[in-house]
Protein backbone atom coordinates (compact mmCIF):
# COMPACT_ATOMS: atom_id res chain seq x y z
CA UNK A 1 0.00 0.00 0.00
CA UNK A 2 2.62 2.27 0.93
CA UNK A 3 4.38 1.87 -2.76
CA UNK A 4 1.30 2.21 -4.09
CA UNK A 5 0.91 5.68 -2.39
CA UNK A 6 4.54 6.69 -3.29
CA UNK A 7 4.51 5.98 -6.80
CA UNK A 8 1.06 7.54 -7.15
CA UNK A 9 2.71 10.92 -5.54
CA UNK A 10 5.78 10.04 -7.93
CA UNK A 11 3.62 9.77 -11.13
CA UNK A 12 1.44 13.08 -10.38
CA UNK A 13 4.99 15.35 -9.48
CA UNK A 14 6.21 13.59 -13.06
CA UNK A 15 3.03 15.22 -14.76
CA UNK A 16 3.06 18.57 -12.40
CA UNK A 17 6.59 19.05 -13.76
CA UNK A 18 6.07 17.80 -16.95
CA UNK A 19 3.21 20.51 -17.29
CA UNK A 20 5.20 23.03 -15.78
CA UNK A 21 7.87 23.21 -17.85
CA UNK A 22 5.62 23.06 -20.40
CA UNK A 23 3.58 26.04 -19.88
CA UNK A 24 7.40 27.82 -19.52
CA UNK A 25 8.72 27.05 -22.95
CA UNK A 26 5.07 27.44 -24.47
CA UNK A 27 4.78 31.13 -23.02
CA UNK A 28 8.78 31.44 -24.44
CA UNK A 29 7.34 30.76 -28.26
CA UNK A 30 3.66 32.52 -27.62
CA UNK A 31 4.94 36.08 -26.36
CA UNK A 32 7.48 35.88 -28.86
CA UNK A 33 5.29 37.49 -31.72
CA UNK A 34 8.73 38.59 -33.90
CA UNK A 35 9.29 42.72 -35.07
CA UNK A 36 5.92 43.87 -35.60
CA UNK A 37 6.02 47.59 -37.26
CA UNK A 38 4.23 50.40 -34.75
CA UNK A 39 2.69 53.41 -36.36
CA UNK A 40 2.39 56.33 -34.69
CA UNK A 41 0.25 59.17 -35.86
CA UNK A 42 -0.18 57.97 -39.54
CA UNK A 43 3.95 59.39 -39.94
CA UNK A 44 6.22 57.71 -37.83
CA UNK A 45 6.78 53.88 -38.11
CA UNK A 46 8.55 52.10 -35.79
CA UNK A 47 10.21 48.41 -35.88
CA UNK A 48 9.59 47.08 -32.64
CA UNK A 49 9.99 43.56 -31.07
CA UNK A 50 6.40 41.83 -30.07
CA UNK A 51 5.18 40.25 -26.66
CA UNK A 52 5.84 43.38 -24.36
CA UNK A 53 2.96 46.20 -23.20
CA UNK A 54 2.58 49.31 -25.69
CA UNK A 55 3.06 51.52 -22.52
CA UNK A 56 7.40 49.73 -21.91
CA UNK A 57 7.60 49.25 -25.74
CA UNK A 58 7.01 53.20 -26.09
CA UNK A 59 9.30 53.79 -23.14
CA UNK A 60 12.34 51.99 -25.21
CA UNK A 61 11.57 54.11 -27.89
CA UNK A 62 11.93 57.37 -25.82
CA UNK A 63 8.53 58.41 -25.75
CA UNK A 64 6.99 58.87 -22.49
CA UNK A 65 3.46 58.21 -21.83
CA UNK A 66 2.08 59.09 -18.32
CA UNK A 67 1.40 56.76 -15.84
CA UNK A 68 1.20 57.42 -12.26
CA UNK A 69 1.63 53.61 -11.40
CA UNK A 70 3.93 53.18 -13.63
CA UNK A 71 1.95 50.67 -15.42
CA UNK A 72 0.24 48.43 -13.44
CA UNK A 73 -2.55 49.29 -14.34
CA UNK A 74 -4.18 51.06 -11.25
CA UNK A 75 -4.28 54.65 -12.67
CA UNK A 76 -5.85 54.81 -15.96
CA UNK A 77 -3.62 57.66 -16.98
CA UNK A 78 -1.92 56.07 -20.10
CA UNK A 79 -4.61 56.27 -22.03
CA UNK A 80 -3.54 56.39 -25.90
CA UNK A 81 -5.75 55.52 -29.37
CA UNK A 82 -5.40 52.60 -30.29
CA UNK A 83 -6.46 52.86 -34.39
CA UNK A 84 -5.42 49.09 -35.45
CA UNK A 85 -4.23 46.07 -34.00
CA UNK A 86 -4.94 46.69 -29.91
CA UNK A 87 -7.06 43.12 -29.75
CA UNK A 88 -9.70 42.84 -27.81
CA UNK A 89 -10.67 45.74 -24.89
CA UNK A 90 -9.44 44.01 -21.14
CA UNK A 91 -11.61 43.84 -18.12
CA UNK A 92 -8.68 46.32 -16.73
CA UNK A 93 -9.46 48.54 -18.68
CA UNK A 94 -12.41 48.70 -18.97
CA UNK A 95 -12.75 50.44 -14.91
CA UNK A 96 -10.89 53.48 -17.09
CA UNK A 97 -12.68 54.29 -20.26
CA UNK A 98 -15.74 56.41 -20.63
CA UNK A 99 -18.25 55.40 -23.33
CA UNK A 100 -16.56 58.58 -25.59
CA UNK A 101 -12.96 56.22 -24.72
CA UNK A 102 -14.18 52.88 -25.66
CA UNK A 103 -15.99 54.41 -29.09
CA UNK A 104 -12.68 56.50 -30.07
CA UNK A 105 -10.39 53.55 -29.41
CA UNK A 106 -8.80 54.84 -26.40
CA UNK A 107 -7.11 52.17 -24.77
CA UNK A 108 -4.74 52.37 -21.59
CA UNK A 109 -1.16 51.27 -22.96
CA UNK A 110 0.33 49.54 -20.09
CA UNK A 111 -3.12 46.63 -20.56
CA UNK A 112 -2.24 46.65 -23.96
CA UNK A 113 0.47 43.82 -25.64
CA UNK A 114 1.94 44.63 -29.29
CA UNK A 115 1.12 40.98 -30.66
CA UNK A 116 0.93 42.40 -34.69
CA UNK A 117 1.34 45.28 -36.38
CA UNK A 118 -0.30 48.15 -35.10
CA UNK A 119 -1.23 52.17 -35.65
CA UNK A 120 -1.65 54.25 -32.49
CA UNK A 121 -2.66 58.40 -32.07
CA UNK A 122 -1.05 60.05 -28.97
CA UNK A 123 -0.99 63.86 -28.37
CA UNK A 124 1.87 65.82 -30.18
CA UNK A 125 3.05 67.34 -26.73
CA UNK A 126 4.35 64.07 -25.88
CA UNK A 127 7.19 64.24 -28.21
CA UNK A 128 8.61 67.29 -26.24
CA UNK A 129 8.81 64.67 -22.58
CA UNK A 130 12.33 64.19 -22.08
CA UNK A 131 14.69 61.90 -20.10
CA UNK A 132 16.88 63.79 -17.15
CA UNK A 133 19.72 62.12 -15.79
CA UNK A 134 20.65 63.81 -12.70
CA UNK A 135 22.17 63.52 -9.36
CA UNK A 136 20.52 62.91 -5.98
CA UNK A 137 22.71 66.15 -3.95
CA UNK A 138 20.42 66.10 -1.30
CA UNK A 139 17.91 64.47 1.37
CA UNK A 140 16.33 65.85 4.28
CA UNK A 141 13.64 64.34 6.49
CA UNK A 142 10.25 65.94 6.41
CA UNK A 143 9.05 63.90 8.66
CA UNK A 144 9.10 60.32 10.44
CA UNK A 145 7.69 58.93 6.94
CA UNK A 146 8.08 62.19 4.80
CA UNK A 147 11.26 62.90 3.25
CA UNK A 148 12.70 66.16 0.50
CA UNK A 149 14.98 64.96 -2.29
CA UNK A 150 16.41 67.20 -4.58
CA UNK A 151 17.81 66.36 -7.94
CA UNK A 152 20.54 68.46 -9.57
CA UNK A 153 19.77 68.20 -13.63
CA UNK A 154 23.19 66.39 -15.33
CA UNK A 155 21.97 65.86 -19.01
CA UNK A 156 20.05 68.07 -20.20
CA UNK A 157 21.19 70.30 -17.52
CA UNK A 158 17.44 72.63 -17.43
CA UNK A 159 14.14 71.64 -16.97
CA UNK A 160 11.00 73.62 -18.11
CA UNK A 161 7.93 73.17 -16.06
CA UNK A 162 4.93 74.80 -15.16
CA UNK A 163 4.05 74.87 -11.18
CA UNK A 164 1.90 71.80 -10.50
CA UNK A 165 3.34 69.57 -12.66
CA UNK A 166 4.95 65.90 -12.26
CA UNK A 167 7.83 64.04 -13.09
CA UNK A 168 8.51 59.92 -13.63
CA UNK A 169 11.01 58.95 -10.96
CA UNK A 170 13.05 55.55 -12.94
CA UNK A 171 13.23 52.97 -10.16
CA UNK A 172 16.20 50.88 -10.85
CA UNK A 173 16.27 46.82 -9.75
CA UNK A 174 17.35 46.36 -6.03
CA UNK A 175 17.21 43.40 -3.65
CA UNK A 176 13.44 42.04 -3.33
CA UNK A 177 13.12 44.13 -6.52
CA UNK A 178 13.75 42.55 -10.39
CA UNK A 179 12.51 45.02 -12.86
CA UNK A 180 12.97 48.71 -13.20
CA UNK A 181 9.81 50.49 -12.57
CA UNK A 182 8.53 54.05 -13.06
CA UNK A 183 6.44 56.12 -10.27
CA UNK A 184 4.92 59.38 -10.81
CA UNK A 185 5.70 62.48 -8.45
CA UNK A 186 4.96 66.09 -8.52
CA UNK A 187 7.59 68.64 -8.29
CA UNK A 188 8.37 70.55 -4.95
CA UNK A 189 10.28 73.20 -6.29
CA UNK A 190 10.48 76.82 -7.69
CA UNK A 191 9.79 77.26 -11.54
CA UNK A 192 12.32 79.70 -11.84
CA UNK A 193 15.13 77.29 -10.39
CA UNK A 194 15.01 75.15 -13.31
CA UNK A 195 18.77 73.38 -13.09
CA UNK A 196 17.00 70.95 -10.23
CA UNK A 197 13.68 69.77 -9.24
CA UNK A 198 12.76 69.00 -5.29
CA UNK A 199 10.40 65.79 -4.85
CA UNK A 200 8.90 65.64 -1.69
CA UNK A 201 8.06 61.51 -0.96
CA UNK A 202 5.95 59.73 1.34
CA UNK A 203 6.89 55.84 2.70
CA UNK A 204 4.22 54.05 1.31
CA UNK A 205 4.50 50.28 2.91
CA UNK A 206 5.65 47.57 0.99
CA UNK A 207 5.65 50.67 -2.15
CA UNK A 208 8.71 49.73 -4.12
CA UNK A 209 9.47 53.06 -5.47
CA UNK A 210 9.53 54.40 -1.78
CA UNK A 211 11.66 51.60 -0.54
CA UNK A 212 14.29 51.90 -3.09
CA UNK A 213 14.34 55.89 -2.40
CA UNK A 214 13.92 55.58 1.68
CA UNK A 215 16.43 52.63 1.86
CA UNK A 216 18.93 52.38 -0.92
CA UNK A 217 18.96 55.94 -2.49
CA UNK A 218 21.77 57.70 -1.19
CA UNK A 219 22.97 61.48 -1.83
CA UNK A 220 25.14 61.71 -4.50
CA UNK A 221 23.70 58.70 -6.49
CA UNK A 222 22.69 59.00 -10.11
CA UNK A 223 18.99 59.39 -10.74
CA UNK A 224 16.57 58.92 -14.14
CA UNK A 225 13.22 60.81 -14.75
CA UNK A 226 11.60 62.06 -17.44
CA UNK A 227 9.33 64.89 -17.71
CA UNK A 228 7.13 66.76 -17.08
CA UNK A 229 4.07 65.43 -17.23
CA UNK A 230 0.05 66.99 -15.99
CA UNK A 231 -2.37 69.47 -16.29
CA UNK A 232 -2.69 70.61 -13.07
CA UNK A 233 -1.67 74.20 -12.40
CA UNK A 234 -3.34 77.38 -11.57
CA UNK A 235 -5.90 79.00 -13.92
CA UNK A 236 -5.35 82.47 -15.20
CA UNK A 237 -8.33 83.77 -13.95
CA UNK A 238 -8.32 86.37 -10.23
CA UNK A 239 -10.63 83.92 -8.74
CA UNK A 240 -10.25 83.09 -4.87
CA UNK A 241 -8.24 79.93 -4.64
CA UNK A 242 -8.87 77.45 -2.26
CA UNK A 243 -5.45 74.74 -1.67
CA UNK A 244 -6.17 71.11 0.36
CA UNK A 245 -3.62 68.56 0.78
CA UNK A 246 -2.14 66.23 3.11
CA UNK A 247 0.76 64.03 3.40
CA UNK A 248 3.03 64.73 0.36
CA UNK A 249 -0.04 66.16 -1.75
CA UNK A 250 1.86 69.00 -0.01
CA UNK A 251 4.29 68.63 -2.94
CA UNK A 252 2.76 71.17 -6.13
CA UNK A 253 1.26 73.60 -4.03
CA UNK A 254 5.06 74.69 -2.93
CA UNK A 255 5.94 75.17 -6.53
CA UNK A 256 2.54 76.82 -6.73
CA UNK A 257 3.04 79.06 -3.91
CA UNK A 258 6.97 79.93 -5.80
CA UNK A 259 4.99 80.44 -8.52
CA UNK A 260 2.60 83.11 -6.83
CA UNK A 261 5.25 84.68 -5.51
CA UNK A 262 8.07 84.83 -8.36
CA UNK A 263 4.75 86.66 -10.57
CA UNK A 264 3.84 88.85 -7.44
CA UNK A 265 0.53 87.30 -7.66
CA UNK A 266 -2.40 89.02 -5.59
CA UNK A 267 -4.90 86.26 -5.55
CA UNK A 268 -6.35 85.26 -2.49
CA UNK A 269 -5.65 81.55 -1.56
CA UNK A 270 -5.88 80.19 1.90
CA UNK A 271 -4.32 76.47 2.21
CA UNK A 272 -6.00 73.87 4.28
CA UNK A 273 -3.40 71.15 4.98
CA UNK A 274 -4.05 67.99 6.75
CA UNK A 275 -2.35 65.42 9.15
CA UNK A 276 -3.64 62.18 11.10
CA UNK A 277 -1.52 63.62 13.91
CA UNK A 278 1.00 66.77 15.00
CA UNK A 279 4.00 64.68 13.73
CA UNK A 280 2.05 64.40 10.21
CA UNK A 281 2.77 68.45 9.27
CA UNK A 282 5.71 69.41 7.50
CA UNK A 283 7.28 72.36 6.03
CA UNK A 284 5.66 74.89 8.57
CA UNK A 285 8.61 77.45 8.35
CA UNK A 286 8.22 77.56 4.64
CA UNK A 287 4.98 78.41 4.67
CA UNK A 288 4.90 80.98 7.17
CA UNK A 289 7.32 82.84 4.82
CA UNK A 290 5.32 81.76 1.74
CA UNK A 291 2.64 83.75 4.45
CA UNK A 292 4.71 86.98 4.51
CA UNK A 293 5.59 86.93 1.11
CA UNK A 294 2.10 86.75 -0.27
CA UNK A 295 -0.41 88.89 1.79
CA UNK A 296 -3.50 87.35 0.38
CA UNK A 297 -1.96 83.96 1.47
CA UNK A 298 -3.15 81.67 4.58
CA UNK A 299 -1.89 78.68 5.75
CA UNK A 300 -4.14 76.55 7.75
CA UNK A 301 -2.72 73.08 9.41
CA UNK A 302 -5.19 71.01 10.68
CA UNK A 303 -4.74 67.92 12.87
CA UNK A 304 -7.23 65.41 12.95
CA UNK A 305 -6.10 64.12 16.29
CA UNK A 306 -3.27 65.49 18.05
CA UNK A 307 -1.35 63.87 20.64
CA UNK A 308 -1.61 65.26 24.14
CA UNK A 309 1.43 65.52 24.34
CA UNK A 310 2.01 67.66 21.53
CA UNK A 311 0.63 71.03 22.81
CA UNK A 312 -1.38 71.53 19.58
CA UNK A 313 -3.22 74.53 19.78
CA UNK A 314 -4.49 74.66 16.20
CA UNK A 315 -7.21 73.57 14.24
CA UNK A 316 -9.02 69.58 14.92
CA UNK A 317 -10.53 67.10 12.78
CA UNK A 318 -10.76 66.71 9.09
CA UNK A 319 -9.09 68.57 6.78
CA UNK A 320 -13.13 68.98 4.99
CA UNK A 321 -14.25 69.76 8.60
CA UNK A 322 -11.60 73.06 8.78
CA UNK A 323 -13.40 73.93 5.38
CA UNK A 324 -17.04 73.83 6.26
CA UNK A 325 -16.29 75.71 9.51
CA UNK A 326 -14.11 78.85 7.15
CA UNK A 327 -16.71 79.18 4.25
CA UNK A 328 -20.40 79.60 4.17
CA UNK A 329 -20.38 80.17 0.45
CA UNK A 330 -17.74 78.98 -2.28
CA UNK A 331 -19.99 79.74 -5.46
CA UNK A 332 -17.07 82.35 -6.55
CA UNK A 333 -13.99 80.17 -5.86
CA UNK A 334 -11.50 77.79 -7.42
CA UNK A 335 -10.46 74.64 -5.61
CA UNK A 336 -7.42 72.51 -5.75
CA UNK A 337 -6.70 68.90 -4.23
CA UNK A 338 -4.03 66.71 -4.17
CA UNK A 339 -4.03 63.94 -2.25
CA UNK A 340 -5.72 60.46 -2.04
CA UNK A 341 -8.71 59.57 -4.02
CA UNK A 342 -10.57 59.36 -0.51
CA UNK A 343 -9.67 62.65 0.86
CA UNK A 344 -10.07 64.63 -2.81
CA UNK A 345 -13.90 62.87 -3.44
CA UNK A 346 -14.71 64.64 0.17
CA UNK A 347 -13.64 67.97 -0.65
CA UNK A 348 -15.26 67.66 -3.57
CA UNK A 349 -18.49 66.87 -2.45
CA UNK A 350 -18.10 69.69 0.44
CA UNK A 351 -16.89 72.54 -2.60
CA UNK A 352 -19.92 71.71 -4.69
CA UNK A 353 -22.54 71.43 -1.08
CA UNK A 354 -21.04 74.93 -0.56
CA UNK A 355 -21.53 76.24 -4.21
CA UNK A 356 -18.54 75.64 -6.00
CA UNK A 357 -18.93 74.35 -9.47
CA UNK A 358 -17.40 71.08 -11.17
CA UNK A 359 -15.77 73.22 -13.48
CA UNK A 360 -13.93 75.13 -10.86
CA UNK A 361 -12.46 72.04 -8.92
CA UNK A 362 -9.07 71.00 -10.18
CA UNK A 363 -7.21 67.76 -8.86
CA UNK A 364 -4.08 65.85 -8.90
CA UNK A 365 -5.39 62.39 -7.12
CA UNK A 366 -2.89 60.04 -6.09
CA UNK A 367 -3.33 56.11 -6.79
Amino acid sequence: MVIEIFTLVLIVSTIAAALAALLVVSEHFISNYGPCQLTINEERKLTVQGGRSLLSTLQEQKIFIPSACGGRGTCGVCKVKVLDGGGAVLPTETPFLTKEDLQEGVRLSCQVKIRKDMAIEIPRALFQIRQFKCRCSRIEDLTYDMKRFHFELVNPDTIQFVAGQYVQLKCPKYKGNNEEVYRAYSIASDPKENQAIDLIIRRAPKGICTTWCFDYLKEGDPVEITGPYGEFHLSDTQAPMVFVAGGSGMAPFVSILWHMKNTASKREAVYFFGGNSARDLCLSEQMEQFSRDLPTFTFVPVVAKPEPESGWKGQTGLVTEAVSRHYKDLSGHEGYLCGSPGMIDAAIAVFEGLGMTAGKIYYDKFV
